[in-house]
């Protein structure tokens, strides 16, 4: 959700050493942190070339991608947030990865909040008010990232679909009641590095770099928490989070294929996208419409505008296609960039230009750069006391809701397509659910209707041919067929749980358990 870019109990540590190894044994040895200080320890557990370092407060794990790992985990005080709900927060930290060149360091920043096991909506049912019994392995897990590039999970969190939100004087929280953890075990993930609280090496630039690290993230996090392993596990993504979550879901959806001893088989269940950018060279042909024909009868530009930026549309949309279709030359860097520059001024431009909030033609654009006052969420996350229940590294900066070097370093990346990665996973199985409010412009819901018409799959003709039909009690338009699925939110923005908290619940909830739409 970045303006610039657009779309845009008691304290465990796990540690995670991956590591090369030419011979086909697996080595394991941790270090266990004690009152009496750091002691050795080596249990041997056999797992098909994989072993195991247990102690009742450390596990080593190694791989052979020559990579270490480590990964903390510490519980949080639930008065922090949510008192309802089991919580912990840590760190992945990272020493190299596939794609850096000089082994940098960084250090994934995560807060989890386990499903509420009693409802805090209100209801007229006293069957509904008693505490949920449920079978510990179907709860779904939800991973969510917020794009930007560069914007952070936990403002999502604390503002759109968490379990608590901040008060306006910044001093303490009080409760969501429609928060997502309703429905799920939930996971917001700052990524990547120099994004919310995580730190390090800000040299990540494409979405190979962000789904490896990502799926080193659900391996370590699910060694460290076996109890979630068998849980369905859904991958959701905002904006730029329309890059994210495609490839994120992918890489785990490609190496369940082909498992590498000693690696977890991700229980991957779902794809969902929020008013996300996936397939820009379709979505950026949609901004005249949304400015002068979307749904609301707001006409934000005059007719010789709205001409004017179809016709830009066009030269944009080339553009877009040349970046992608000269992706596997490996010379396209300049083409991105020049698309990436000259789309945002042709579609974005005239928009600016009317002081409008680019998340919701509504409203005019009252705080720059966000158009939205989260200084509130600035103040609490940055508040000692915060920090140290998030148990958040001395290393790490102050927390900001965006951070523009990482937005910039994606300018190759931004206008690639990744829509086949959803053509693909659906092919195998794989639902996915394209949502988004119809009141926001920059990642718009025609634009993003459009992509999901376009995209070549199995059951492209099944799903163009269904009819659109309204959902939730005419809170919504939907269109669904074998497994995919697209959803119009009415009177929603950028920020679909935000603006349509109840509405998003409930959208989520039907799409965890399989339901119709």
């Amino acid at each position: 959700m970045k303006k610039l870019s657009k779309c845009i109990v008691t304290t465990a540590t796990i540690a995670f050493v991956i590591l090369a190894n030419e011979s086909n044994k697996v080595y394991v040895e941790g270090k266990t942190e004690t009152d009496s200080g750091l002691r050795n320890n080596k249990i041997e557990e056999e797992d098909n070339n994989f072993q195991t370092t247990t102690t009742s407060s450390t596990k080593s794990y190694v791989f052979k991608n020559g990579v270490d790992h480590t990964f903390t985990s510490d519980v949080v005080d639930g008065k922090l947030c949510d008192i309802t709900s089991k919580s912990m927060s840590g760190y992945l930290d990272i020493s190299g990865s596939k794609y850096d060149n000089n082994g940098e360091g960084k250090h994934l920043f995560y807060w989890f909040f386990e499903k509420r096991a009693k409802s805090l909506i209100p209801t007229n049912s006293d069957v509904d008010k008693e505490e949920t019994t449920f079978e510990e392995s179907s709860i779904p897990l939800i991973v969510w990232l917020t794009g930007g590039p560069g914007c952070s999970s936990s403002l999502a969190l604390l503002t759109e679909n968490g379990p608590c939100t901040v008060l306006e004087n910044g001093e303490g929280t009080k409760t969501n009641i429609h928060s997502w953890t309703e429905a799920a075990h939930v996971l917001w993930l700052d990524q990547p590095a120099g994004v919310g609280f995580s730190y390090g090496q800000e040299t990540d630039k494409n979405e190979k770099m962000i789904s490896e690290d990502a799926y080193y993230f659900l391996q370590a996090f699910l060694r460290s928490n076996p109890k979630y392993q068998k849980n369905p596990l859904f991958i959701v993504g905002e904006s730029y989070g329309g890059h994210y979550a495609p490839s994120i879901a992918h890489k785990a959806f490609t190496e369940n294929k082909n498992l590498k001893n000693g690696m977890l088989h991700l229980n991957l269940s779902g794809l969902a996208v929020g008013n996300g950018l996936t397939n820009p060279e379709i979505q950026y042909q949609y901004y005249s419409e949304m400015a002068f024909k979307n749904s609301h009868g707001i006409k934000v530009v005059n007719q010789a505008t709205y001409e004017k930026m179809k016709v830009d549309a066009k030269s944009c949309a080339h553009l877009i296609h040349e970046c992608n279709s000269k992706t596997k030359d490996g010379n396209n860097n300049f083409i991105c960039q020049n698309a990436n520059y000259q789309c945002e001024k042709a579609g974005m431009g005239p928009y600016d230009a009317t002081g409008l909030n680019p998340y919701d033609i509504r409203k005019k654009c009252q705080v720059q750069p966000l158009c939205y006052d989260f200084s509130n969420v600035e103040t609490w996350l940055n508040k000692d006391t915060t920090r140290r229940s998030l148990h958040v590294s001395e290393k790490s900066n102050k927390w900001q809701t965006c951070n523009d070097n990482v937005n910039t370093k994606f300018n190759v990346d931004k206008m690639k397509n990744f829509s086949g990665y959803v053509a693909d996973m659906l092919n195998g199985g794989i639902p996915a659910l394209i949502y988004a409010g119809d009141v926001d412009f920059i990642c718009n819901y025609l634009g993003n209707k459009a992509w999901t018409l376009d995209l070549d799959w199995d059951h492209k003709n099944e799903f163009n041919l269904a009819e659109d039909h309204a959902w939730g009690g005419n809170k919504g338009l939907a269109r669904s067929a074998n497994g995919f699925t697209f959803l119009q939110v009415y009177d929603a923005g950028h920020m679909v749980p935000t603006d349509q908290p109840e509405v998003a619940l409930d959208m989520i909830k039907n799409f965890l358990s399989e339901g119709t739409f």
